[in-house]
């Protein structure tokens, strides 16, 4: 059960994480007005690794299976080398793993991520409410 639910469920309120003394910056990847590479598809990238399937990915980060497999197929057409490999299903079922290219625009992007948001979120101003 998760902490929310058990929170409801015993009538405690839920803790939220602590905020961040600084707004969150988050980097994107464009092929022309695409974005071939962003946080949602790196995180669904390393479900990938994690679990060796597509489907099993999109039940990790919980999203449908169709919505995982349009951001894989807009990732793979974005880069010169597809970044993520399939095999069909058979008796042993299938897979998705990333390519070499794969892993290697993964841990570039990881990289370039970190140092943008080390960079630029201490010189954020802070939103003062939830609508901009």
């Amino acid at each position: 059960m998760s902490g929310r639910k058990k929170a409801a469920v015993s009538g405690e309120r839920a803790v939220r994480p602590r905020e961040s003394r600084h707004p969150r910056v988050r980097v994107r990847i464009l092929s022309e007005s695409v974005i071939a590479l962003g946080p949602g598809k790196a995180d669904l990238l390393d479900a990938i690794v994690e679990t060796g399937s597509i489907s099993a990915a999109a039940r990790k980060l919980r999203m449908s299976y169709r919505r995982a497999w349009i951001l894989v197929d807009t990732m793979n057409a974005c880069f010169a080398q597809p970044l993520v490999g399939t095999e069909k299903g058979g008796t042993e079922g299938g897979g998705a793993s990333l390519t070499e290219t794969g892993r290697r625009v993964l841990a570039q992007y990881r990289k370039l991520a970190g140092v943008v948001e080390a960079t630029f979120a201490p010189l954020m101003r802070i939103p003062t409410s939830s609508k901009h």
